[in-house]
């Protein structure tokens, strides 16, 4: 059953690929947009005698028909053979394992950072995003035939989101809209996650529907590339998902990786730190909240622990 979905999701993106992608700005935003109008304008109706009726059946028809499409189109791809199974070993991540990596990372980032430019401030820029973008999708083509084996027609669908000052608020970095087969990204973010983003929402393009997996393929992508800022922004990812994990387990390890950036790396994540408390507040915790209770609902983790993303990091990395 599953593997009819996963072949009419194919089909299905093939499609909505080659209707979308020429459009230079996000159609499912605009979607989205009509959406909120059309669901608002029937929530006002169910408050009116003459037209509460109609407003509530209305509703309840646009309700159904939107969780059946989405279903259709994304969400029986939740069930499918998880990474973690597809993988030689499934071993339980050790700490120990963990340090060693994110030592290794540590130096990659290192070496990676010195080979992209910066602004004057010494933080890092993306100089062309466009062939980051092509990378991406040149380096689908080229993941292994055993984790993936996705169809990855190499069409440019990447759209900078039309809620890019909303999501600077939210904690969202980008997302997938399974409507139009878009990835949407938040242009205004830190320049050191916009390369990843890209990559993680492109694994969603390509059918990798649980998060942590999409971190995974969007992590094989990165450290396959030759191109330096996706790389970079690939290892600095990698880096700090290592760290998170072994924060609670081993803290002074953590400072002293901390410690040991390079001046460029402290500058990057100092950037980054300003950029999250200038924009921290109740709606960040509010869809914090929500996309708690969405993973949660869509058989993944919930949005507060990424040890699924080290599970696969740490079975599949040999170095």
């Amino acid at each position: 059953m599953i593997s009819f979905f996963e072949h009419f999701f194919e089909i299905q993106k093939a499609v909505h690929q080659k209707i979308f992608s020429w459009i230079p700005f996000s159609s499912g935003d605009l979607f989205y947009i009509a959406l909120g109008i059309s669901l608002v304008y029937l929530l006002a109706g169910c408050f009116s005698r003459k037209k509460r009726k109609r407003s509530l059946l209305s509703l309840l028809v646009l309700i159904n028909i939107l969780y059946f499409t989405y279903q259709v189109f994304w969400g029986m791809l939740y069930f499918q053979t998880p990474v973690i199974k597809k993988l030689p070993t499934q071993k339980e991540p050790t700490v120990a394992r963990a340090r060693l990596l994110a030592l290794h990372y540590l130096n990659r980032c290192k070496e990676t950072r010195r080979l992209v430019k910066e602004d004057k401030n010494g933080i890092f820029v993306i100089t062309d995003l466009e062939t980051v973008e092509q990378e991406i999708l040149l380096q689908q083509n080229r993941l292994p035939e055993y984790i993936s084996g996705k169809d990855a027609p190499e069409i440019n669908s990447f759209k900078p989101s039309l809620f890019g000052k909303v999501m600077n608020f939210t904690g969202i970095l980008g997302y997938y809209n399974p409507f139009t087969a878009e990835s949407q990204f938040n242009p205004q973010l830190p320049n050191t996650l916009i390369p990843f983003t890209l990559a993680h929402e492109s694994s969603h393009q390509l059918g990798f529907a649980r998060e942590q997996e999409a971190n995974f393929i969007g992590y094989l992508i990165g450290m396959g590339s030759e191109n330096p800022e996706l790389r970079y922004s690939t290892e600095y990812f990698t880096l700090k998902s290592l760290l998170n994990f072994i924060a609670d387990k081993d803290p002074e390890f953590v400072k002293h990786v901390l410690s040991n950036y390079s001046l460029p790396m402290k500058k990057d994540r100092a950037y980054e730190k300003v950029f999250i408390l200038r924009h921290r507040g109740w709606l960040d915790d509010f869809f914090g909240f929500t996309n708690n209770l969405f993973l949660k609902s869509n058989q993944q983790e919930g949005s507060v622990t990424y040890s699924y993303f080290i599970d696969l990091l740490l079975n599949y990395d040999k170095g």
